[in-house]
């Protein structure tokens, strides 16, 4: 059992008190904001800011750029997604659940391709272009920008998204030395499902 915790946290030791409490608060509104997403509630964008803002500061100060950015970018367009959530698509409906369009998903992969263009150029500019874990956090970066534009439009496909994202940086996060953050993304993955699950019903039902 000892061994096991060693396992997980021994790498905390190193860390200030204040990070690590920072960490685990920001993980715990990090699982209210997808929380709340999965219950189609307006509450998973101000959740999510605080989530967001805790991690950019963190990020930033353990010098993972990439990771940064995506919460940098959580940070833009949950406001977005707090400004759509809260428009009216007539006078009486907010903005419904749909399914992307065409046109949407031309969008979609524009963003997906810009995205791994520009943290590639960022890397290489901080000359952090030096290790596998930099490809696969392009790779993660661009799907979770995707899934957050996709959610901030209240499309069902944000989830798939996000199943893909989170299951990578599971073992990606305990890699690189954050346990808690590596569990909040196995737990972002069981609900991202559940998530998939709820809001294609509540589709499908819209349609009948």
């Amino acid at each position: 059992m000892t061994d096991i915790f060693k396992l997980f946290f021994d790498q905390y030791k190193t860390y200030e008190t204040l990070d690590i409490v920072l960490e685990i608060t920001a993980v715990i509104f990090g699982f209210l904001s997808v929380w709340f997403s999965k219950k189609n509630k307006i509450w998973v964008f101000p959740t999510g800011i605080v989530s967001t803002l805790i991690f950019v500061y963190l990020l930033l100060k353990w010098g993972l750029l990439g990771d940064m950015m995506i919460n940098a970018y959580y940070f833009i367009m949950s406001i977005y997604g707090w400004y759509i959530w809260t428009r009216k698509a007539d006078e009486t409906d907010a903005n419904p659940i749909s399914i992307t369009s065409l046109k949407e998903q031309k969008i979609g992969v524009f963003i997906f391709i810009a995205t791994l263009v520009f943290v590639f150029i960022v890397y290489k500019t901080f000359d952090k272009w030096t290790h596998w874990v930099a490809y696969v956090d392009t790779l993660t970066t661009a799907i979770f920008f995707v899934g957050m534009w996709l959610m901030a439009k209240r499309k069902v496909e944000n989830w798939l998204f996000w199943i893909v994202g989170d299951l990578i940086s599971v073992p990606l996060y305990f890699y690189k030395g954050f346990t808690f953050t590596s569990f909040q993304y196995l737990g972002f993955t069981i609900i991202a499902i559940f998530g998939y699950l709820a809001w294609k019903k509540k589709y499908q039902k819209s349609l009948l």
